[in-house]
């Protein structure tokens, strides 16, 4: 609690000097002509305190946001290689913005202010950045603080925990139709690259990423249980991915013709590394015209035929390795007539 403590000067004056001591935060104290500035400081500082908007920690006035970041690319991005790329570009962009500033400093209302400037940012392509980069923007660095906080005893309150995110759209549903998957199968088969029609197949059937279907290795693929183990994914959690039909023959064939200096089913030209395919994607799609499409999208034509098939959206989660249904629900509306016969059949036994 605040005590306020009068004071004469040698000309007779009072002065007030107001002291705060709260447990587990060192006390703080200022002086003033009048009492009521003493009193309403002590108020404001103390409020600020409860609500984790003052930052006490000593730490917090000698270090800034530059400190922070250089320590946490020197500590953190090293074990976590596969989002390092994208965080680099964001932590460089808030080292810019406000890397002289010291942690002690950092308001929520400074970070709202330089995420408006983010939203106004064009990309390369000349439009704004879109909510969902900004959203990975303001993720990295509230990442940054809450390792400062709870690693490092830097911080004690993380500023952006009080801002909301920006509202992102539902989410691309791009899809082959029956025309264009033709198509675009015709022209993988006729690629140069001997394993990019397998490589494709292989994608549509399991929903599988292209870094997930590059880093495929030969020990990963179990031909009796019909089943493709996945160590590197992107929420870090490892799965089976089915090996059904076609998918199954073509790696079945190629198998037969592995090579034995290199452990990944699609290998590269340098020894010891996975395919490059990128090359053969874009001329794949220049050679069937397909418009507005792109390899992730392959990932959206599985679950979408699965939705269409009948699957549920907890099924096409499983398949497609999400935690959550609310990746899959844009698919939704492709399992409509499954909902309804679902709906259909459980009325004609109850309600007759």
């Amino acid at each position: 609690m605040a005590t306020i403590q009068e004071r004469k000067g040698k000309d007779g004056k009072p002065s007030y000097r107001a002291s705060i001591r709260l447990k587990a935060h060192p006390p703080v104290s200022a002086t003033f002509a009048r009492k009521t500035d003493a009193k309403r400081w002590a108020a404001r500082f103390e409020e600020e305190i409860k609500n984790g908007r003052y930052f006490k920690s000593a730490e917090a006035k000698k270090h800034t946001i530059n400190d922070l970041i250089k320590r946490y690319e020197e500590e953190v991005l090293p074990i976590r290689p596969k989002n390092s790329p994208n965080y680099k570009i964001h932590l460089r962009w808030w080292k810019e913005k406000i890397g002289d500033y010291f942690l002690a400093d950092v308001s929520t209302a400074m970070i709202v202010e330089c995420r408006d400037k983010l939203k106004r940012e064009m990309t390369n392509k000349g439009t704004p950045k879109s909510p969902a980069t900004v959203n990975r923007y303001m993720t990295t660095l509230s990442h940054l603080f809450n390792v400062s906080i709870r690693e490092w005893e830097w911080m004690e309150f993380n500023p952006l925990s009080r801002i909301k995110k920006l509202k992102e759209s539902r989410g691309r549903v791009r899809f082959l139709d029956e025309a264009e998957r033709d198509k675009l199968l015709e022209a993988c088969q006729a690629s140069s690259n001997p394993l990019f029609y397998p490589f494709v197949i292989l994608a549509i059937t399991t929903g599988m990423r292209y870094g997930e279907v590059t880093n495929i290795q030969w020990k990963d693929v179990d031909f009796e249980r019909r089943r493709i183990l996945l160590h590197e994914t992107k929420n870090d959690e490892r799965r089976a991915a089915p090996l059904v039909g076609l998918a199954h023959e073509l790696l079945k064939k190629l198998s037969k013709v592995r090579r034995l200096d290199n452990p990944y089913v699609f290998p590269g030209n340098e020894e010891g590394r996975p395919v490059y395919m990128r090359d053969a994607w874009n001329d794949a799609l220049a050679k069937s015209e397909i418009k507005d499409f792109r390899f992730h999208d392959l990932r959206h034509t599985t679950a979408s035929y699965l939705a269409m098939n009948g699957a549920t959206l907890a099924e096409i989660a499983e398949v497609l390795g999400h935690k959550t249904l609310a990746m899959v629900k844009r698919y939704a509306h492709l399992s409509e007539t499954h909902t309804t016969n679902v709906v259909e059949r459980m009325a004609s036994k109850f309600l007759g």
